[in-house]
C-alpha cells in the first residue's frame, strides 16, 4: 500500500525505535529496571524507544499533540490531532526474554484514528492502516478470520496481574467463554492482540483496564481489516473507557453476548 506522509512518518519512527529495542532485547539482563507499579515495569529501552519515536514524530509534525505512556501529554497548536504512543506494549514480555512485543503508534483526528501502525520488531512484522485504505501486515493485506462458530474460534484476552480490581471481572468471563470456543491465549500484549484478530490469526479479543495507547492503532487495524469491534460498554467509548470487544462479523454478536453478560 502506497501510505500518505504521515502513515510513512510512523513507520519510519516505529522502524528506529525497533532497531533500538531489538539490540536492548538481545542484552535484556543488562537492562536497567525499574518498578512503576505492581507488576509493571518500565525499563531503560522503553524510555529510548518513546524518545526516539517523539522526536521523530514531533520533528515532523511539530504542531500535533502527544500522548505517549512514558512522558507527559502535550497539548498541540493543532487541536485536532495527536499522537497516541506506546513504545513498547509488552513489557513484561520484554523483560523476561519473550519475543512477543510491539510499538504501538495511532494517529487521532477529531477523536478518530485514522492511522496506525504496530510494529512487531522482533519478528520484523509491521502492522499498519489508513481509514478507507485496508490493514496491511507488511506488503500482505489483511482480512479478518472467516469463522463462523464459536466453537472453532481461538480468542484473546489480558488476564490481570498483581491484584488488579478487574480480574473477577475477567475470570468470570473465562468461565463464560471456555466452554464455548475453541480456546482462548494471553499473549501478553493487547496491540499485537488486536493486530492478530484484523490478521484473521484470532477470531476475536476482548480486554479491560487498558489506555488509550495501548489500544488506538489496533482499533484502525481491526476495522480496515473487516472486523467488528466496540466497547464493552455498549454505550461507552473504546479509549476513554480502556474496555474493547472485537472479532469478525459473523460471531460479534455471539461473542459479545458473552463478555457483556457480567
Amino acid at each position: 500500500m502506497q501510505g500518505s506522509a504521515n502513515l510513512n512518518i510512523m513507520i519510519k519512527a516505529a522502524r528506529k525505535a525497533g532497531r533500538s529495542l531489538v539490540k536492548d532485547f538481545r542484552e535484556v539482563e543488562n537492562l536497567q529496571v525499574s518498578m512503576k507499579g505492581a507488576g509493571d515495569f518500565v525499563s531503560r529501552a522503553d524510555l529510548a524507544a518513546e524518545k526516539i519515536i517523539r522526536d521523530e514524530l514531533m520533528t515532523a509534525r511539530p504542531n500535533y499533540g502527544w500522548v505517549g505512556e512514558e512522558s507527559e501529554p502535550v497539548e498541540g497548536i493543532d487541536p485536532t490531532r495527536r499522537w497516541l504512543v506506546d513504545p513498547l506494549d509488552g513489557t513484561t514480555n520484554f523483560l523476561h526474554g519473550l519475543p512477543h512485543w510491539a510499538i504501538s503508534i495511532g494517529l487521532e483526528h477529531k477523536g478518530e484514528i485514522v492511522a496506525a501502525v504496530v510494529f512487531d520488531a522482533a519478528k520484523e512484522e509491521m502492522f499498519y492502516a489508513e481509514k478507507g485504505a485496508g490493514a496491511w501486515m507488511n506488503d500482505t493485506r489483511l482480512r479478518v478470520s472467516g469463522r463462523h462458530k464459536m466453537i472453532e474460534s481461538i480468542f484473546a484476552t489480558g488476564v490481570p496481574f498483581g491484584g488488579r480490581r478487574d480480574l473477577p471481572a475477567t475470570l468470570q468471563d473465562l468461565a463464560r467463554l471456555m466452554p464455548q470456543c475453541a480456546g482462548v491465549r494471553r499473549w501478553g500484549s493487547a496491540a499485537l492482540d488486536l493486530a492478530y484478530v484484523a490478521a484473521g490469526r484470532y477470531d476475536g479479543f476482548w480486554e479491560r483496564g487498558l489506555n488509550a495507547w495501548d489500544l488506538a492503532a489496533g482499533v484502525l487495524l481491526v476495522r480496515e481489516a473487516g472486523g467488528m469491534i466496540a466497547p464493552i460498554n455498549p454505550d461507552g467509548n473504546i479509549l476513554e473507557d480502556g474496555e474493547v470487544i472485537a472479532s469478525n462479523e459473523p460471531i460479534f454478536d455471539t461473542f459479545a453476548k458473552v463478555i457483556r453478560a457480567a
